[in-house]
């Protein structure tokens, strides 16, 4: 039912692209828009992983470099008969971590230092185990797609205010009104779509983690420091990555969080409280 879901929701993804396309520019528009998201979508699904690390300026580490995290990871994935991840680690007090690459093959897991001085080890393990669940139920594929073709409605959408105010919208301003209106709705739907796919998948995550690790209080206990944490140190994030931290790295900003990519801390911890 879930798969279905997340189907259902890529596909209104989509569908909100291509009329922006179709308002903007008619068939040539749709065509545009189709070429835009395919093109994007291509670039996310091979370099997205690479992107985001650069961005954060990751480093790879060996178990040398922090026995306990590589201990961790290589237990859990070992356990489950997973690949072993590539293991980055972020120099930013601010505790967070979260998954990229596009499957269980090309996957790597990044956690901030601030985590790791944070976390006991059974907590740690239930973040971690987060994340592989992410990687195993190929998440950050699916979230890759969303944030790309809501991307694209951005830009579309961009292009069809200018167009109105640039007076292109057909003879005596016709059309005017349906370009504005595309331009305001057209990027708040498509948030509200990639708001829904993001947070399913982190419910999903939360409850494969607890099965993975037999101890959901480890995973919830983890929640509620990371919470308290990132408020007093926030974390200075890109908004387009928001929704691959296990956290929202956002949460200090009122305008981001009514937007937020997460589902609410206390239901997540509630949740998983509620599976002992």
């Amino acid at each position: 039912m879930n798969t279905l879901k997340i189907i259902l929701m890529l596909a209104a993804l989509s569908g909100i692209l291509l009329v922006v396309g179709t308002v903007v520019g008619g068939k040539i528009g749709l065509v545009m828009a189709l070429i835009l998201s395919t093109v994007m979508n291509i670039g996310g699904y091979w370099y997205s992983d690479r992107i985001v690390l650069k961005m954060y300026n990751a480093k790879a580490i060996t178990r040398a470099d922090s026995p306990v995290l590589y201990s961790v990871v290589q237990g859990l994935a070992n356990k489950e008969r997973m690949p072993m991840p590539k293991i980055y680690i972020i120099a930013d007090k601010s505790p967070n971590a979260f998954a990229t690459g596009r499957d269980e093959n090309h996957a790597a897991i990044a956690v901030t230092s601030g985590i790791l001085d944070l976390l006991t080890r059974d907590e740690l393990t239930g973040v971690i185990a987060h994340e592989l669940t992410h990687i195993r139920n190929r998440d950050i594929l699916i979230g890759t797609m969303a944030a790309t073709i809501a991307s694209a409605v951005v830009i579309v959408a961009g292009v069809a205010k200018w167009t109105a105010m640039m007076g292109g919208a057909g003879p005596d301003g016709e059309g005017t009104v349906a370009l504005i209106a595309t331009a305001i709705v057209a990027p708040v739907a498509a948030t509200l779509v990639q708001m829904a796919i993001s947070r399913s998948r982190e419910y999903d995550a939360d409850e494969g983690a607890a099965k993975m690790t037999g101890n959901p209080e480890a995973l919830a206990g983890s929640l509620e420091k990371l919470s308290l944490a990132s408020r007093k140190t926030p974390l200075d994030a890109n908004p387009a990555t928001a929704h691959l931290f296990i956290v929202n790295p956002l949460a200090g900003n009122m305008v981001m969080n009514l937007f937020s990519t997460h589902p609410p801390l206390e239901k997540r911890i509630a949740r998983l409280r509620g599976m002992k």
